[in-house]
């Protein structure tokens, strides 16, 4: 499974974005997470394979949503009300192949595959 995140950028607070990540093969779960300068990758969202799950970190929800294109082969993060906090290389990621339909990890070791990360800058 090859991954290829785009969309990054350099925004102003309360401003816009929307990242998307295309997948060659895309019948799993799709996760999004993100690393700060100085911090630890963390999770953001993630998006069961079927696309009937999803589920957010508390810092992002009510804010960004995710979604997914399986025609398409890709996953999207709409992200909105961007906050200077949100500043980091975002990644967008496969999980390891799992037959539940609903199932959407938000740890990173279930995740068997990564995109290369795009940078999000938001100025307050």
């Amino acid at each position: 499974v090859q991954l290829q995140a785009s969309g990054g950028g350099l925004v102003q607070a309360g401003d816009s974005l929307n990242l998307s990540c295309t997948a060659i093969a895309l019948d799993r779960a799709m996760g999004w997470f993100r690393q700060a300068p100085g911090k630890e990758r963390e999770f953001v969202a993630v998006i069961s394979r079927r696309g009937g799950v999803t589920s957010y970190s508390d810092s992002v929800k009510g804010r960004f949503t995710i979604s997914k294109d399986n025609v398409k082969n890709m996953v999207h993060l709409q992200m909105n009300i961007l906050k200077p906090e949100d500043t980091a290389v975002y990644y967008c990621a496969a999980a390891y192949a799992n037959a539940r339909t609903f199932y959407a990890p938000v740890q990173e070791t279930a995740y068997a595959f990564w995109g290369q990360g795009t940078q999000v800058t938001v100025s307050s």
